[in-house]
Formats: C-alpha cells, structure tokens, sequence
C-alpha cells in the first residue's frame, strides 16, 4: 500500500478556497430523469407493498441488507479509508453487494470521499453542506462537479485502489441514490451532533451516522467511539474477522478520544 494512502482522505486545513464567483450550475438532465423515475418507482412500490407476500418482504430486507454492507463495509470503510483488510472472497461479494447499491463503481465512489474527507465543506468537497441541504443530499448528483472537485481529485495518487484488481471491475455503474454519510449534514468542528438524531442515522444507515466522531478519526473501522451499537456494519466486520476473512482492523484508543475531546470539544460530549 503507497504511503499516501493514508494521508489520502486526512482534512487540509491549509486548503483555500479561489477567490472570485461560483461558475454556474450546469444541470445532468440525464442524472435528473433517472433520479426522477427512480423516486417515482419507489412511490409507487409503497403503494403495492401491502399486497406483497411475506417472501417478498424478506427478500426485499436481505438485498437491502447486502447492498448496504457493500457501500458500508465495503465502498465506504474497506476501499475509501482502508480501516481494515479483507481478504479475496470477501472483497469480492462487498463488490458485487457495492453495485446492487447503485452507487457508482467502488474506484469513483473511494477517490470523491476521500476528496470529501481531504475538503470538507469548501468547493472542492462534491457534497458542500455549504451549497445548502438539497446540494448537500442530492442536488450535487444532478450537476457537474464543481471544477475544484475534478481538480482535486485528479491529484490524489490512489496507489491503493490501482493496485486493487476488484476495486477497479466496474459490475454496475450507476449514481448514488442515498449517501447515508452527508445524511447528517454536520459541520465538524462548527457544530454539535445531537445524540438522538446522531443514533437514529446510525441505526437507519448501518452504523454510518456517527459523523464528527468520523471525520475526525476516519481510519477507525467502527466510524463511532460506541462500538457495535447501533453499528451493524461493525458487527458484519467483527463476523468477517471470526471466520477469517477480515483481519487488521484499525481502531482509536480511549485515551486519543478523549485527548481530543480536552482540545477541541464544545463540552457537550457523552462517550459509550
């Protein structure tokens, strides 16, 4: 693994923003006609969903189940931040479980979340909670990217996923439909994440609603200080590693927690 790996999806509170105006927004009409149906599909299967049968329910859990995994364990804490390492069989069914997601393929996926992590909320960060709550949910899928976001993301060296036969098969390109990561639309560091709606993110997105405490120790394989709690990812990972088919999982120590709670925290923490 390249040394640059590790710094790849690091904050740089050295970056700054060109001065001068935003170029204008040029809208993908193709993006907004399939995110339209897309959402008109879903209406629509609600309206059905009382006449189903029950194996269909069930079925319906467990696809949405394996392909949250695929962004969760596998898009997001494997291939983006590499918190931990997985052997063959596993990355290969985290990258099928990736495409039924329809979240764009695993190498475009990791490059714009470590942009993310490396730019939060300026322009070269593709989901700017600064552009607004809609930009930040889903507006930025129905735009081009903003040209410091293509720029940044060309300069990252992503050794990594290069060098990763499975990372780079593209099985089912595809746009993001729900990024459960932006869903809490948090400022690190400018504002305090309320509990309440922090644990219902989590609960709803496998784990992934723990947003501060992420961005601020994005190696941590958990992406929350509370363990398997309201973490069904961790737990998959945890499982993964009793069968042998995860291992190295990276993790912060109590002490760094709290050590950056003395420094910069607002007094508002509650650690598990």
């Amino acid at each position: 693994m390249a040394d640059t790996t590790i710094t790849e999806d690091v904050y740089d509170d050295a970056y700054e923003e060109k001065p001068g105006p935003s170029p204008p927004l040029q809208i993908v009409w193709r993006n907004v006609l399939l995110m339209s149906l897309l959402h008109l599909g879903a209406f629509y299967g609600l309206t059905v969903l009382p006449s189903v049968s029950s194996l269909t329910l069930i079925w319906t859990g467990v696809c949405f189940m394996i392909s949250a995994l695929g962004i969760t364990a596998g898009a997001h804490r494997l291939w983006s931040h590499r918190s931990y390492k997985a052997s063959l069989p596993l990355r290969a069914f985290l990258a099928v479980a990736n495409s039924m997601a329809f979240q764009n393929d695993i190498y475009e996926w990791a490059r714009d979340h470590r942009v993310h992590h490396k730019f939060s909320e300026t322009d070269a960060d593709p989901h700017n909670a600064r552009r607004g709550f809609f930009f930040a949910h889903i507006g930025w899928l129905l735009v081009r990217k903003h040209p410091e976001v293509i720029e940044k993301g060309r300069k990252l060296e992503l050794a990594d996923l290069k060098a990763d036969g499975v990372a780079l098969q593209v099985i089912c390109g595809g746009d993001v439909l729900s990024h459960p990561h932006v869903c809490t639309l948090v400022l690190l560091g400018r504002e305090s994440l309320d509990q309440l709606l922090s644990s219902l993110s989590a609960e709803i997105h496998c784990g992934e609603g723990f947003h501060n405490y992420h961005h601020t120790f994005p190696h941590d394989y958990a992406t929350s200080e509370f363990g398997s709690r309201l973490n069904v990812t961790k737990a998959f990972i945890d499982l993964m590693c009793f069968f042998g088919l995860a291992n190295d999982c990276r993790r912060v120590t109590r002490e760094t927690i709290m050590a950056r709670v003395k420094r910069t925290g607002d007094g508002s923490h509650k650690s598990g």
